[in-house]
């Protein structure tokens, strides 16, 4: 084999592999977030559970995907861990439609499927048609890639060396070692698979051979999620264990059928002249076999996980945001991790707006109760408050750059200023507490009219603030309720101003008083309009959903 038949095979690889990506952009603008909305109405049944999982698999190709999705689910709480058992068998099903495909032998209409699909995406300016030709011509230049593949290993046939390493894989040990390697280096089982596929059409391997490779690739596949699970909390971890042992057992029970039983003759009797086909149809007689054995075994399974991953009182862990936005830094973002991250974004931003409603709570009963211990709270939740906000920030502006989500970039800009604007909610609150420090150096006291004010102030802001959280009502009432209960805090504003300076010529507090309680209508006013900008934000995003 010469430095042209090994740059051709690397080349026909390369375009495999962008093939499959080209494919999965495509899905992701087009579908993304119809499979995510459908795994999240996902019932308990668990037959309707592995349906749900095949048929997405087979739509995007790629098991890996739809596991690393779920491992995002499971993350996100979005999807319980017994759910996810479920959809992991249905998606290792779904992703033998992937060998199928090539087993059909459509290179030869390749060129003109990614012509298609390019000309669509070109000439045509919809949209839509420009995702669905994405799709196609990611199609016709996998096709292309296989091609190249398959006659750059050509010349291997009269190659001694490389035939005596292909007889090696007779030996299961190393034929699934060999298949778990090469699938989780490259981080595709399709694309392992249609290398496989090659080899043997090429007349490469033997069928014999090659099953052991095949249940290797596998075990390799898991790769893809065991990397999207780091950082994740543990039930999300579980997720890939389940992932793992769907696999390991697989292999271990068809291992032995093969090793036992002609379990190979009868898939070779089924296309005895299509070498590609045999291993299509013994990738499915895997995956289905697998699945409707361990399917009365799923519970246990995820107990087994717990078991290897029991619970933990460790604090340590990477939010989850900020494992997200390392995946975009690292290009490591795919079909099934971006369709949860938006779902995260919503989180943590409400875990932001919670933070920062404690916040303008504890700063009212910090200054009426001179309380310098709940002072350190507020400085405690505005150092995470603050955290979160450059992480969240961060987030974004790597969506926006990467632009693989699938939302429109008004959207993502939407919480981009709803982020600020909690932030800047925080900072109010900050100053509210911090008055304590004059009111005791000065030694300030209120008067009891000032205080049922600045209560009933703080009041309203907190109902503010928890209306931001519940967003279950139509978007232009929900609007119309956070706007009425602002216009109460503006008007509550200059009415007790009035009231002080009346308070001040009457000689009922001193001038520092009257500068202070000023300064406490200002913050408080501040955080209602902040507040209200957040929910103009909210309301926007899901007018158009």
């Amino acid at each position: 084999m010469g430095v042209t038949e090994i740059f051709a095979l690397l080349g026909g690889l390369a375009l495999f592999l962008y093939g499959m990506q080209m494919m999965s952009d495509g899905l992701e603008a087009a579908a993304g977030d119809k499979m995510k909305s459908i795994l999240e109405k996902l019932t308990s049944n668990r037959f309707l559970a592995v349906a749900v999982g095949a048929v997405i698999t087979a739509v995007i190709q790629s098991s890996s995907a739809t596991t690393v999705m779920v491992v995002g689910f499971v993350n996100t709480g979005l999807m319980s861990l017994s759910q996810a058992v479920w959809i992991i068998m249905g998606a290792n099903i779904g992703t033998t439609i992937t060998g199928q495909l090539i087993a059909l032998d459509v290179g030869a209409a390749a060129p003109l499927i990614a012509f298609i699909g390019v000309a669509m995406i070109v000439f045509l300016k919809m949209p839509k048609v420009q995702h669905i030709g994405k799709i196609a011509a990611g199609l016709g230049v996998l096709f292309i890639g296989m091609d190249m593949m398959g006659g750059s290993m050509e010349p291997l046939k009269e190659s001694e060396s490389f035939i005596s390493i292909m007889t090696e894989f007779s030996n299961p040990a190393l034929g699934i070692l060999a298949g778990a390697v090469f699938t989780a280096v490259i981080q595709s089982s399709s694309a392992s698979v249609g290398i496989l596929q090659t080899l043997a059409n090429e007349e490469l391997i033997a069928f014999d051979s090659a099953v052991f490779v095949l249940f290797g690739q596998n075990i390799g596949t898991c790769i893809t999620a065991v990397l999207a699970s780091i950082g994740t909390n543990r039930s999300a971890k579980r997720t890939t264990i389940i992932h793992l042992l769907f696999n390991i057992i697989g292999t271990a029970i068809f291992t032995t059928l093969c090793l036992l039983l002609p379990v190979t003759d009868w898939v070779k009797s089924i296309s005895p002249d299509l070498p590609a086909s045999q291993i299509a149809n013994m990738h499915t007689v895997f995956n289905v076999a697998t699945t409707l054995i361990l399917i009365p075994f799923g519970n246990y399974l995820a107990k087994f996980a717990e078991k290897i991953l029991p619970d933990t009182e460790s604090k340590n862990q990477a939010s989850t945001i900020s494992v997200l936005s390392d995946e975009f830094r690292r290009g490591r973002i795919s079909l099934g991790s971006s369709a949860v991250h938006i779902d995260v974004l919503k989180q943590e931003i409400d875990r932001m707006i919670t933070l920062v409603g404690q916040n303008t709570e504890m700063c009212y009963h910090t200054v009426i109760e001179s309380d310098k211990t709940m002072l350190q709270e507020v400085e405690k939740n505005e150092e995470v408050i603050d955290t979160m906000n450059k992480e969240i920030s961060q987030y974004i502006s790597r969506i926006l750059v990467n632009n693989k989500i699938g939302h429109s970039v008004e959207d993502i800009e939407e919480y981009f200023l709803i982020t600020g604007n909690a932030e800047r909610i925080g900072d109010h609150a900050v100053n509210i507490a911090g008055y304590i420090e004059v009111i005791n150096r000065k030694s300030i006291v209120f008067s009891e009219e000032a205080r049922s004010e600045l209560a009933e102030m703080q009041s309203i802001s907190k109902q503010t603030i928890e209306k931001l959280l519940n967003r279950s009502e139509a978007p232009e009432k929900w609007l119309s309720r956070v706007a009425a209960l602002e216009q109460k805090i503006d008007d509550m504003t200059v009415s007790y101003r009035e009231k002080h300076l009346e308070r001040m010529r009457q000689g009922k507090c001193t001038e520092e008083a009257c500068v202070l309680y000023s300064e406490l209508l200002t913050d408080f006013e501040r955080i209602g309009d902040h507040a209200l900008n957040i929910a103009q934000c909210f309301s926007k995003i899901h007018a158009k959903v």
